[in-house]
């Protein structure tokens, strides 16, 4: 092997984009048998993927994605060009059915029949599912999710579970073939899905990715990075209000609205089109067979917009009530939502603690508590403490009655309002979100399923009920806290101190 060849063999061997353009070949959506030339949801989660890697010697990533975006193409890809460039790999790929069991061992198939001799290992055992390389001991096998002891018994370094959302006897395949894989530098675990609703594992296991718990990341890929998801502009073509905002939030171009409202039309239903081809990750789960109290489009226009934050900072901290639930942390300043941060696993010291320290550096006018769970503890410890500790931190019992009972229509009537304080305190985070001029709230998917999961319901005086954490749990929905941190400093009115103030006009907390 002289010097040139040995570059060419090690760029190959380093940079995959670069190798899938030159020794990989793919069928398209019309037939074509072409290079692979990674499009732009494959190159960001290459770049997701090799990022972890780089970190932590390994991957663990649930990717949630719409459908035909390329994922199981660019993973089948990136572990063949892993096992065909190592020793001793071994590739496991789990689907949900038969047919796209066959159809992904056939995309492999097909990058081992295109792969130049320069690079091409030698073939050993190969039948319908596996394919392997003898000299290097490495190879691929695939299985179908049916059958419940399927890979149980593989020694596996890589793994891809695909429309991971959609295995039978999923919770058997999780605590079996994923649990196999050794947690070992090198190894890899990606499941990849739609959604298929709220509940079951991978719901479960995306909630916790996306909230940081645990090793998995979570990677979302919308529908709109697809170059293909467009159709000409038909005549004559008006968009409604709800195109217009959705476009807006997104920056989508006229011939990409036109092929949305098409596939709609297809469908036959726009909250299955939200599942399919989700513009975030809280709408793809938005089959859930219940109404959110929180309209998306209000949290996604609030996520897109930037408004400067004006008035006193209030802080809302929601302590862990439960074992899997998170101690979350908001910051607002009138119209703006600073950040929001979350920790798992606090006691209730560490919890106390933490949120001194938010006190001693940002200078809230005013932070409240959820008392509930862990909440009295951590109040109890800050007022023990005295001075700002004790006049700043405010108890608010979630359970309780309400500030206001009756809420003032429009036209000056009166009607029941919330039932107690926690939905009183969603009811006026949903009204600020509406409020003319907007709101701006941090851009993350994850607050925005919180905010919109929770149902409502009313009791029979016509009073507000927002489901309980309870309920939700119930229903496979990880508790809210993140919003209930939001929610929190809406809890009372906050105005800046007199010396601070800049005009003469008091400033309430939830008013720009």
């Amino acid at each position: 092997m002289d010097e040139r060849e040995r570059q060419i063999r090690l760029r190959l061997r380093d940079d995959f984009p670069h190798y899938a353009a030159r020794c990989m070949k793919i069928r398209t959506k019309s037939g074509a048998v072409e290079p692979l030339i990674l499009n732009q949801a494959q190159l960001y989660l290459h770049q997701r993927l090799e990022a972890q890697r780089v970190e932590t010697g390994r991957v663990r990533a649930l990717v949630l994605k719409g459908r035909q975006q390329g994922i199981s193409t660019y993973l089948g890809a990136r572990f063949y060009h892993r096992v065909t460039h190592s020793r001793g790999l071994r590739c496991f790929i789990l689907t949900h059915e038969q047919e796209a069991t066959n159809n992904l061992f056939g995309m492999v198939e097909r990058y081992h029949e295109h792969c130049p001799a320069l690079v091409k290992p030698e073939t050993g055992a190969s039948n319908a599912k596996e394919l392997s390389f003898s000299r290097l001991d490495s190879g691929y096998a695939v299985g179908t999710a049916g059958t419940k002891a399927v890979g149980r018994s593989q020694t596996v370094q890589l793994f891809h579970g695909s429309e991971a959302a959609f295995w039978p006897n999923a919770g058997t395949h999780f605590a079996g073939v994923v649990q196999a894989i050794p947690d070992l530098p090198g190894t890899e675990i990606v499941l990849e899905s739609t959604a298929n609703g709220v509940g079951g594992e991978f719901h479960e296991r995306w909630q916790q990715a996306e909230a940081g718990i645990g090793d998995y990341q979570a990677i979302f890929v919308p529908w709109f990075w697809q170059a293909e998801y467009t159709r000409p502009v038909p005549p004559g073509m008006m968009l409604d209000e709800e195109e217009t905002e959705y476009a807006e939030a997104y920056g989508l171009t006229q011939e990409q609205m036109a092929w949305r409202r098409a596939k709609i039309a297809e469908l036959k239903d726009p909250l299955l089109f939200c599942q399919e081809y989700p513009a975030t990750a809280a709408e793809a789960f938005q089959m859930t067979g219940h109404d959110g109290f929180i309209a998306p489009a209000s949290v996604v226009a609030a996520r897109k917009l930037t408004v400067e934050g004006v008035g006193p900072l209030v802080i809302g901290a929601d302590p862990a009530r439960f074992g899997g639930d998170r101690f979350s942390v908001a910051w607002r300043r009138g119209r703006k939502v600073e950040k929001v941060e979350s920790r798992s696993k606090l006691s209730v010291v560490e919890g106390a603690n933490w949120l001194k320290t938010i006190i001693d550096r940002d200078k809230p006018a005013r932070i409240f508590i959820d008392v509930g769970g862990l909440g009295a503890g951590t109040v109890d410890i800050l007022h023990s403490w005295g001075g700002d500790y004790e006049s700043l931190v405010t108890p608010i019992n979630f359970g309780g009655a309400p500030q206001e009972s009756d809420i003032v229509l429009d036209g000056g009537e009166t009607a029941p309002g919330p039932r107690n304080r926690r939905a009183e305190m969603w009811m006026r985070s949903r009204d600020w979100l509406n409020e003319i001029g907007g709101a701006d709230i941090p851009d993350r998917d994850s607050l925005q399923a919180d905010a919109c999961t929770p149902a409502y319901s009313y009791d029979i005086n016509q009073r507000l009920l927002l489901e309980s954490k309870e309920a939700m749990r119930k229903r496979g929905v990880r508790s809210p806290d993140e919003w209930d941190a939001v929610a929190l400093t809406f809890a009372e009115p906050v105005y800046e101190p007199v010396w601070k103030r800049k005009r003469t006009a008091p400033i309430p907390g939830w008013v720009a």
